[in-house]
């Protein structure tokens, strides 16, 4: 089940895919995968979220 909430925002930044993997100190390939559904985001990688992203509600973005 693709992430929409991830996808609408990442957009809302106005960043890409692949800035977001740099971001987030991941690859495109995981990042994408994550972002279509497809791999689930391992507690390292939403703890990096989390704090590159203070106030997303990640809750939200990754839960629903």
């Amino acid at each position: 089940m693709e992430r929409e909430k991830l996808k609408e925002y990442r957009q809302s930044l106005g960043k890409t895919q692949s800035e977001m993997a740099r971001m987030l100190d991941i690859t495109l390939s995981f990042y994408g995968k994550i972002e279509l559904g497809l791999k689930n985001p391992s507690i390292n990688t939403l703890k990096k979220f989390k704090k590159v992203f203070p106030t997303a509600d990640t809750d939200n973005i990754f839960l629903n």
